[in-house]
């Protein structure tokens, strides 16, 4: 359809699945105490190892890798409308990217639950800088042969929105709160924006 994107590229954490307080619960363990709002700028939507940094040791990121693992694995919850939305896109033949500041080894406990064949995954370890820098969607876009900005990016925290517009693409911003809308109302949201940013984000 002419109001189709060239791919939609999801983040994962908090957008696709509910896992943004399983992440606060590791960091906190971690930690060895409880996070306050000064922490969310170094902690929402950025990579294990930026956390790391801010927690004051990149040795670290080992323990906060299994800590967050552990959580994945005793609770993990689909965002209302994921399922529908990819089911859409994979009918319609979009092509797709899983766009994650997450480890690999923390996106392959959770591919399974989603149910879907992405047509290309992005982790933490594919770019030598991840979000808020736009390397991920720059690199996701590359691969998939698509212009940035042909491109929609789904995405929850103010990192990721900066990494995707940084990189020039359409942001569409969920929540699990909100849940994931529908193919069609995707094509609606992009038909109105059309291809350029805007002057805001």
């Amino acid at each position: 359809m002419p109001s189709d994107p060239a791919a939609v590229l999801l983040d994962m954490d908090g957008t696709l699945v509910d896992t943004e307080g399983l992440w606060w619960q590791a960091v906190a363990a971690v930690a060895g105490r409880p996070l306050t709002d000064a922490d969310v700028p170094f902690v929402h939507g950025r990579t294990i190892e930026d956390v790391a940094v801010h927690l004051g040791s990149v040795t670290l990121t080992g323990p906060l890798t299994d800590a967050f693992a552990e959580r994945i694995h005793q609770d993990l919850t689909v965002v209302r409308g994921a399922p529908e939305l990819l089911a859409g896109l994979a009918a319609s033949a979009i092509p797709t990217a899983l766009v994650s500041a997450s480890p690999r080894s923390i996106v392959e406990l959770v591919l399974p639950r989603l149910g879907h064949a992405f047509d290309l995954v992005i982790t933490n370890e594919d770019t030598e800088r991840g979000k808020p820098w736009p390397d991920p969607y720059l690199e996701a876009a590359r691969r998939l042969g698509a212009a940035p900005s042909r491109c929609v990016a789904i995405e929850d925290s103010p990192a990721g929105i900066a990494a995707a517009l940084a990189a020039g693409c359409r942001v569409l911003v969920a929540s699990p709160e909100t849940g994931l809308p529908p193919l069609h109302a995707v094509r609606a949201w992009r038909a109105r924006h059309g291809e350029t940013l805007p002057e805001e984000a």
